[in-house]
């Protein structure tokens, strides 16, 4: 799947999020939706990376400070999961600096905690 494009991974990431959402519903915690749409995506052909280490590099210092992205789909794409009330500034710019460290150009920040998955999903780009 190395030939599609990060707006063609998202898109059919939403999909079959929306599958993982519609099976599940809303009230689970963060890691049961992980593996559920990490099986699916493998399920269906593209190559995903749980919990993926995301290193700080300050000038020529490696920090292995923890960060991690919940799933990385193709090397291109970002999935930030969350399970809460309501999406919020900090989860954005969480999701905006795995961007940054990574040098990718898109994200998608998930809260599986609704009761229409659709308007629990925004998209981030970064400028680069």
């Amino acid at each position: 799947m190395d030939h599609l494009s990060e707006n063609e991974i998202a898109t059919r990431v939403i999909g079959i999020a929306i599958e993982v959402h519609s099976a599940l519903g809303p009230g689970l915690l963060e890691s049961a939706y992980q593996e559920c749409l990490a099986y699916k995506l493998e399920e269906a052909g593209f190559r995903v990376e749980k919990a993926k280490p995301m290193p700080v590099v300050f000038e020529k210092v490696r920090l292995d400070v923890g960060y991690r992205v919940d799933l990385l789909v193709e090397n291109k794409l970002v999935i930030e999961l969350k399970s809460v009330e309501a999406l919020n500034d900090v989860h954005l710019a969480q999701t905006l600096t795995y961007l940054k460290l990574g040098k990718f150009k898109l994200g998608l920040l998930i809260n599986f905690n609704v009761n229409l998955l659709k308007n629990g999903i925004r998209r981030v780009v970064n400028g680069l």
